[in-house]
């Protein structure tokens, strides 16, 4: 298996957590989009982090999509989204709301760092940033009170993916989102990242 992608996009370090929570064996090829983008346009001509090669040569893009496919690849007890109703609809909750928070992270990051100053729409970066603080009030409200892990007794997708959002918005945009103001799931990051799977990915 090769995983593709730099570790400073949140999509790409979501699948190498997961890959190594799941036990699943890997290749990890540091290939810049934007530095490398021949290089990556070689492996996939749609210069998408992260992909993913299987050792039988399928490729597969989008992380969401990417996950639902190792997830097959093990026991359902050891699967990261949940088979029980109840705690999948939340994880899938989680993951949605978590997900928007990386969207919103990278359109900010996309629009300081990549567009010339003077296009840059204030009106677009202010709604772009409140739509984020939206999602992470809604996340921090759902995290908030669970004990341990967020469902099915042990660490899910959920855990990895809310992890890694909060981690990758407190790198990109420190801050941006204070801790104190969303503690529930700063806490939840805080503590996932001491993982040897967290620890072993790190995203700088």
């Amino acid at each position: 298996m090769q995983l593709i992608g730099m570790m400073d996009s949140p999509y790409v370090r979501r699948v190498a957590i997961s890959l190594h929570v799941l036990g699943l064996e890997f290749e990890h090829r540091s290939i810049s989009v934007f530095r490398q983008y021949d290089e990556f346009a070689q492996i996939n001509p749609v210069v998408k982090a992260p992909t993913f090669v299987d050792d039988d040569g399928t490729q597969l893009i989008d992380s969401t999509l990417i996950l639902d496919y190792l997830d097959r690849k093990v026991p359902a007890a050891r699967r990261l989204m949940p088979e029980e109703a109840q705690e999948r609809t939340f994880a899938l909750r989680v993951n949605g709301f978590a997900l928007a928070a990386m969207e919103k992270t990278v359109q900010q990051v996309y629009e300081r760092q990549l567009r010339p100053a003077e296009r840059q729409h204030e009106p677009w970066f202010e709604r772009v940033n409140a739509q984020m603080h939206a999602a992470w009030t809604v996340l921090d409200q759902l995290v908030a009170g669970r004990d341990g892990w967020l469902c099915a007794g042990r660490i899910t997708q959920a855990d990895i993916t809310a992890a890694v959002a909060w981690r990758f918005n407190q790198y990109m945009l420190p801050g941006c989102a204070d801790p104190a103001r969303y503690p529930a799931i700063a806490a939840l990051s805080a503590r996932a990242e001491t993982l040897p799977e967290f620890v072993a990915t790190p995203l700088d």
